[in-house]
């Protein structure tokens, strides 16, 4: 009877990681992003797929194998995909251009793709922030000290200052342009702003460095939001304030303001994301509340669609919320 029921397990399997027949992919999705034609577009580890209402399509299938962990639209209707190892991929609807450190890319791990007021493209690699005027790329790193170094157990280093000269420091997470004009980047290390000449790190009321950011976004209003080992803080213009000490690894705000994150609810026992949204009347309460949607083993980006439904990655494919059920595409038919 065992026998039986591991091999039923194991056809069970079989099935739900299968790329045949299935609708999405059935792997890590990093960034959801929909364009101005209403197409939903997913960067996974098994490519970056694009669903237009009906179908999910690969569109990088036959052009790379690496895992994708961002993509952007820019102004002009043309695509950008980060990846792990293979750089960046531009793609005009017809075919690709990949740029790599041949190129000057600082780094061909890059998991940040950025296009600030101006229509400049900024990539957030493991060496820096490129940055890309349409025709050649310049490198800034945040420390210029920082050298490449690894740790035998990355979660320790957070539990003490982080070196100055760590390379933790140009590992960029996340890049935002604010309503000034700065720019913000969130990395591995501490988070920093540029204002076109010097970088400074920020820091919190205590004083103290924002550590290992992984998402900042603005909102509507010009606020800033930082995610990451602190916790969930806003940025106003002259104060911050903090939300949830729960490590958060991505921040989006939907169109009525309301603030949703992925955040840490593990304990002892679980490895569980929450997928929770912070209502925007109570944002300005001195202990505004989360409503936790679901757990995952792992959330990452968040979007919403048109049609109001929120879509999240997660550790095994994309899931879409339309505010009572949630579904996994998995177990959809229609991937081309």
């Amino acid at each position: 009877m065992k026998h039986v029921l591991l091999y039923t397990s194991l056809l069970m399997f079989f099935f739900c990681t299968s790329g045949k027949g299935q609708n999405g992919p059935n792997s890590i999705v990093r960034t959801i992003k929909q364009d101005k034609k209403g197409n939903i577009w997913i960067a996974s580890w098994e490519g970056v797929f694009r669903y237009n209402e009906k179908s999910f399509t690969n569109i990088t299938s036959k052009e790379s194998s690496a895992r994708f962990f961002s993509v952007l639209e820019d102004r002009k209707g043309n695509f950008w995909f980060a990846s792990i190892g293979s750089g960046v991929y531009y793609y005009d609807g017809k075919s690709f251009k990949n740029f790599t450190t041949k190129d000057g890319l600082a780094n061909d791990r890059v998991t940040n793709i950025y296009e600030d007021k101006t229509g400049n493209i900024w990539f957030g690699t493991e060496s820096g922030a490129s940055f890309y005027d349409g025709k050649s790329f310049q490198n800034f790193k945040m420390k210029e000290g920082a050298v490449h170094a690894t740790d035998s157990v990355h979660g320790s280093i957070y539990q003490k200052p982080i070196p100055e000269d760590h390379w933790f420091h140009n590992d960029v997470n996340a890049i935002i342009e604010d309503k000034t004009g700065k720019l913000w980047f969130g990395t591995r290390g501490y988070a920093f702003v540029y204002d076109g000449k010097t970088f400074t790190t920020i820091t919190n009321k205590d004083g103290k460095p924002f550590a290992n950011v992984r998402s900042i976004i603005k909102d509507k209003k010009g606020n800033i939001w930082l995610g990451g080992y602190d916790g969930l803080w806003r940025y106003d213009g002259s104060t911050f304030t903090n939300f949830t000490q729960r490590f958060v690894g991505y921040i989006y705000e939907d169109k009525k303001g309301n603030i949703w994150t992925s955040s840490d609810n593990s304990n002892d026992s679980s490895r569980a994301w929450a997928l929770s949204r912070y209502d925007e009347k109570s944002l300005s309460d001195k202990k505004p509340m989360a409503t936790e949607i679901t757990n995952k083993a792992m959330i990452f980006g968040i979007l919403e669609a048109n049609d109001g439904s929120i879509w999240f990655g997660a550790f095994d494919g994309v899931h879409r919320y339309d505010g009572k059920t949630i579904t996994d595409f998995k177990a959809e038919k229609g991937q081309k």
